[in-house]
């Protein structure tokens, strides 16, 4: 058995949802927050045997997304605090496949 953890995207979080439970499996989500952009994410938590690993990576492959996001870069000139506005790739989804040692359900 595995725990799988994917941080997805707020923006994605009810599609990828939707699609894992339409295809069958149990998932747990936890709303968290991103440090370094400080952008709302998803945790999504579930517990599945060893064969439906690649099921869901597949799922999370089809219906996180990836986009480019601008977000505004403070820098200090001599004199002046200006912005440098930058491009950043965010979305997609950061998966963890955990093996679980023991599951009960109480």
């Amino acid at each position: 058995m595995k725990m799988i953890l994917a941080v997805v995207q707020a923006d994605d979080a009810s599609k990828v949802t939707q699609a894992l439970i339409e295809a069958g499996h149990r998932v747990t989500r936890i709303a968290t927050q991103g440090a370094w952009l400080r952008r709302e994410n998803a945790t999504l938590l579930l517990g599945v045997n060893d064969e439906q690993v690649d099921d869901v990576l597949r799922i999370l492959q089809q219906t996180a997304r990836r986009r480019t996001s601008y977000i505004s870069v403070p820098r200090e000139v001599p004199g002046a605090l200006n912005a440098q506005v930058i491009d950043v790739e965010v979305g997609g989804a950061t998966v963890f496949v955990l093996n679980v040692e023991r599951f009960e359900q109480i």
